[in-house]
């Protein structure tokens, strides 16, 4: 039993720990030799399923009478927006800056939008997932306009224009939000019965986040492990992407506790969708701006793990309170 709460206690820092471990006992094998020319394809497959469920479990959950703006979702688009065009703006007047590379990374952390995850995460630390879902989905819409008007300025792409852009990041990252979202709609509407066991399940989507987690964090070693970027860049890259995870989460909470939500807007600033990082560095910048993506990965997830246990230790306290209360009645 020790065991088995130890396990549940630090889920995401064990499957990081696993993603990771994976990975090199993976590369490293000789009994997985014949099975690696389809690991990309299979990842390809397995990971969109996963995310798909457990947003679907998530969505299950929300009342979507709640799905509307709140104020603090406008301040955190200015945010996003308006630091990821000053930076723009900065390569479009000075474009031959030696610091170009970590420019670009700053950028793709600021515009990346929410992680779909966030909900998952966001309720399993007692905040409003649907706050979080509407924020989501907003932002992407952002993240879709923003984007293509001002990438072909700050890093001309021969054919790189407003339309085709915009109809790859809507396609890169609508699918696995929007999808779920419609078929949780769907149950609620019309599968009552089925409704009613989605809303006995208890932390499943969590688990499912979990296993997604691990391996992410096994495509993130490989990234970093395969990058042909020198040493000093990764360690720079890792600093701005810290920098950027740090102050994100930071700024989220501070605007979200203006307006009673601290946890969702801390989650919908800081915790992001990696792959969408990872995904706009290779199509649309430097190549090697990806690796910021990977970074972030960790270190988001790091602060994920921070804020569960910390919740976790409030709520052993007051537990604890309960229980010699209960004693001193006696």
């Amino acid at each position: 039993m020790n065991i088995i709460r130890f396990i549940k206690n630090w889920t995401l820092p064990l499957a990081m720990i696993a993603g990771a471990a994976s990975y090199f006992a993976y590369v490293r094998l000789p009994f997985f030799a014949p099975t690696r020319p389809y690991a990309n394809a299979v990842v390809g497959v397995v990971q969109p399923l996963l995310i798909f469920s457990m947003l679907f479990l998530t969505f299950c959950k929300i009342s979507f009478d709640e799905l509307h703006l709140r104020r603090w979702h406008l301040w955190h688009i200015l945010i996003q927006t308006g630091l990821f065009a000053i930076l723009a703006a900065i390569l479009m007047i000075l474009p031959d800056l030696h610091c170009r590379v970590l420019i670009e990374s700053a950028m793709l952390c600021l515009l990346c939008p929410t992680a779909t995850a966030a909900a998952v995460v966001t309720a399993k630390l007692d905040g409003s997932a649907a706050s979080i879902t509407a924020y989501t989905i907003i932002i992407n819409l952002a993240v879709a306009v923003i984007a293509p008007l001002l990438l072909p300025l700050a890093h001309p792409h021969e054919g790189l224009t407003f339309l085709p852009t915009f109809t790859m990041i809507l396609h890169k990252v609508f699918p696995m939000l929007i999808c779920p979202l419609i078929a949780a709609w769907a149950v609620r509407r019309w599968c009552p019965k089925l409704l009613n066991v989605v809303l006995k399940v208890k932390d499943l989507s969590f688990y499912l986040w979990a296993v997604a987690l691990a391996i992410a964090i096994a495509v993130t070693v490989k990234a970093i492990v395969h990058s042909t970027v020198p040493v000093e860049y990764e360690i720079a890259i890792a600093a701005v992407s810290l920098a950027c995870c740090l102050f994100q989460f930071a700024a989220g909470k501070r605007i979200g506790s203006a307006y009673g939500e601290r946890t969702e807007g801390g989650q919908a600033l800081g915790q992001k969708n990696t792959v969408f990082i990872i995904w706009m560095g290779y199509t649309f910048l430097s190549p090697v701006t990806a690796v910021a993506g990977g970074f972030y990965s960790v270190w988001h997830n790091i602060i994920n793990s921070w804020q569960l246990y910390k919740k976790r230790e409030r709520r052993e306290r007051k537990e604890i309170k309960g229980d010699k209360g209960k004693i001193k009645g006696r």
